[in-house]
């Protein structure tokens, strides 16, 4: 009998900011993630030390599924950025480093944590008022008459993505597929609630980037062989198509749900081949001219099904069970008995299709809301990171559906934020400091706090040590190369601001961003109709953002609140 080991205390740590080993881990993953962002970011690769798969990303996603991360404080950082990627696929890295600068600003304020989380949320909501005014300075309505703003919200989220190793002309390419697959899943008679369609992303690994293209409907890959072997149909009306989720394998223990009625003498597999046979008479009287199966067909029932010029498809796989039905209109059948006329479905054709070296079943269905994207490059590792991409980019232009809007990207919308609460807490210091009940010494330490955190956030675009400047009109951010000459006519190094929406020809003064400067009011953008015309915006996702900036306040002030941290170590 093995002896029992005492069990032992919990470990109880209090003020867990305090500690140098946390603040120096905190600052080890801002740094991490601060490196990663923007177009320019540095790749990570992560992999196991005992081996298995290396995965090489700059995306917050794939970043922190493979980060393993131990300390309480930084699993509740980490948890939260999640969350929030999971519910909006975009602006990952921008939660997680604002959280980061935010938490270490406070700090050095000496302020309580209560004042702090108190001004915090104040300054939030100044912050997403602002963001959904009509007033804002950083937010662009979408026109879905004009597709160009949306265009160039999908190429921001591609260029924001090096390991996708895209060139210009490629990313121009992907884009026009990515917008082109989002506008196929828009169902052409729309009532009040809009029901989206699905784009299926289809690998053609090894194939050009160029090559990628989009179809409506779906292609399910099929050997050569097994294309030779399918007699064409040619109906004039769409054709009756039978899905099933259940095996048609014979296989008994995978024969789905009912029952199998077998007399005394008879073998089992014989009795199953019979009702399976059963099965593929009732589709030939239904008049059905297409069977899918997730799983395996038995040979004897594809045989019969093709003899009497029914085409048979198995092994099509979970993935695409649900926009097969979809597709359809088909109910997923889950057993061998007696069938109902209402679990038949329909598609419009049935046509083959070869991509480099994959051949394909291509099913064009009556109203193609569904559709293929079969995409293409140069390796395994830009294909899956161009993959997440994709799907980031499509997952962004459905969300700007719910909230017609985009806003600045190119660290734009950060420093003019910082520049309006700046100036609204200056303006309105004494109001706001009697209402809330604190001092204005404490409101102008945590508005600096704060508003150093979205400018040191604009900051971590630039990775290759050049100088960061704001304009004192718009509030826009601008980069300069580095080693570029300390004295010297601004016009003459900068060009357009990160947003690309100014040029350095417009009658601008800029200074250094971290450099003190009086509060200012940060103009708004250019009309409406410059912005219909423009082509090279540099664009976030409005509710993506926005969300990233409210999980980024309060996850820091869940962090800035905590007093103690008790650690089971049994």
């Amino acid at each position: 009998m093995s002896r029992l080991e005492a069990k032992k205390p919990s470990l109880c740590k209090s003020e867990p900011l305090t500690s140098e080993r946390v603040r120096a881990t905190l600052s080890i993953l801002k740094g991490i993630v601060t490196s990663c962002y923007g177009p320019s970011g540095r790749l990570k690769q992560l992999h196991n030390g005992l081996g298995g798969s290396v995965c090489t990303t700059s995306q917050s996603s794939a970043l922190l599924a493979n980060l393993s991360v131990t300390h309480p404080i930084l699993k509740i950082l980490t948890t939260s950025v999640q969350n929030h990627v999971s519910c909006f696929s975009d602006c990952g890295l921008v939660t997680a480093i604002l959280c980061c600068n935010l938490i270490e600003n406070v700090q050095r304020t000496g302020l309580t944590p209560s004042t702090a989380i108190k001004l915090n949320k104040h300054l939030l909501s100044l912050c997403t008022t602002y963001l959904r005014s009509e007033d804002c300075g950083c937010r662009i309505p979408v026109d879905f008459d004009n597709t160009q703003i949306l265009l160039c919200l999908v190429r921001s989220v591609l260029t924001s993505k090096p390991a996708c190793m895209l060139t210009r002309k490629e990313t121009d390419h992907v884009s026009t597929l990515i917008l082109k697959a989002f506008l196929l899943t828009i169902p052409e008679n729309t009532e009040d609630h809009i029901i989206l369609g699905k784009s299926i992303i289809v690998p053609l690994k090894d194939q050009r980037v160029i090559d990628s293209t989009v179809l409506p409907g779906i292609l399910i890959q099929m050997s050569e062989v097994q294309l030779m072997k399918i007699l064409p149909i040619k109906k004039s009306d769409s054709l009756k198509v039978a899905l099933f989720h259940a095996s048609l394998s014979g296989d008994l223990s995978d024969a789905g749900e009912g029952t199998v009625v077998v007399n005394y003498g008879v073998s089992l597999e014989n009795a199953v081949l019979d009702q399976l046979l059963n099965l593929g008479r009732q589709l030939v009287s239904d008049h059905v001219d297409l069977v899918m199966c997730q799983k395996v067909i038995h040979p004897s029932l594809k045989h019969f099904l093709s003899m009497h010029r029914v085409i048979a498809i198995d092994r099509i796989g979970v993935a695409l069970m649900e926009p097969l039905s979809k597709v359809t209109g088909t109910q997923p059948i889950g057993s061998l008995g007696s069938i109902s006329p209402s679990s038949y479905g329909n598609v419009k054709d049935l046509r083959t299709a070869k991509f480099g070296f994959k051949s394909f079943f291509h099913l064009i269905p009556n109203e193609a809301t569904i559709c293929s994207l079969l995409l293409g490059n140069r390796n395994d590792t830009a294909w899956d990171e161009l993959k997440l991409t994709c799907q980031t980019a499509l997952h962004v232009l459905q969300l700007t559906i719910k909230e017609p809007c985009v806003l600045l990207g190119g660290g734009c919308t950060e420093t003019h934020l910082a520049a309006y609460i700046r100036h609204k807490t200056f303006n309105e210091r004494g109001s706001i400091a009697k209402d809330g009940g604190y001092t204005q010494t404490e409101l102008q330490l945590i508005t600096e706090a704060f508003c150093t955190a979205l400018e040191s956030l604009a900051g971590s675009l630039e990775h290759d040590g050049g100088e960061i400047l704001t304009d004192m009109k718009y509030g826009h951010f601008w980069s300069v190369q580095a080693d570029s000459p300390s004295v010297v006519n601004w016009p003459d190094l900068l060009s357009r601001c990160g947003c690309g929406l100014h040029n350095s020809q417009e009658e601008l003064n800029w200074s250094f961003l971290r450099s003190t400067r009086h509060p200012f009011a940060p103009q708004t953008c250019l009309p409406h109709e410059t912005l219909g015309s423009a082509n090279n915006l540099t664009l976030d996702c409005f509710t993506a953002k926005l969300s990233g900036l409210q999980v980024a306040v309060e996850t820091a002030n869940l962090i800035l609140d905590l007093s103690y941290v008790i650690e089971d170590k049994n």
